[in-house]
């Protein structure tokens, strides 16, 4: 799916949660299933003390979309990338900060500001052509830009913003 596809779905999404108000402190649902993601920070929904923990199964409810683009780890195919808008999952947890760092596994680290996840369909994502992302494959999370929708993400300043492994999301 293009990223021009996928705007109506994130917009619904954002029109859904706008229309129940502004985000409020609440106890998100407490993960049943191996965590994969942390956030922590500026947030005001938890689950886990002051963070808001994620399964798999809690990720995928968010609503899962496609963004399909070409990247500087494979080659020159282009590979269909499938996750949660990050900006779906910032309004979940009520983020309240100006920048994501993003910690993976080797503990390489990125940071962004937030404002790409509202502008850019930058997307979490949790499978690749179809396939769960594991360790090996770079997964089980990765933060993945639309690098072919525009020259300008697909530079090195985007790519550096990407991290794969991402363990953890801090909300600053």
């Amino acid at each position: 799916m293009s990223s021009l596809r996928i705007w109506p779905l994130i917009v619904a999404t954002l029109m859904a949660a706008l229309a129940a108000g502004p985000v409020k402190a609440e106890e998100l649902p407490a993960a049943q299933g191996d965590v994969l993601l942390t956030i922590s920070g500026k947030i005001a929904n938890t689950n886990s003390g002051k963070n808001a923990t994620f399964d798999r199964q809690m990720l995928e409810g968010l609503g899962l979309v496609d963004v399909t683009t070409t990247t500087p780890w494979h080659g020159a195919d282009r590979m269909r990338f499938t996750g949660v808008p990050l900006s779906v999952l910032l309004h979940y947890v009520g983020a309240e900060g100006t920048t994501v760092t993003a910690l993976a596994l080797d503990d390489y680290q990125s940071e962004f500001p937030v404002s790409d996840t509202e502008e850019i369909d930058v997307l979490l994502a949790m499978k690749l052509n179809g396939e769960d992302m594991t360790v090996r494959t770079r997964g089980p999370l990765f933060i993945i830009y639309p690098y072919d929708s525009s020259s300008t993400l697909n530079t090195k300043t985007y790519y550096a913003r990407s991290a794969w492994q991402v363990a953890r999301l801090i909300i600053r």
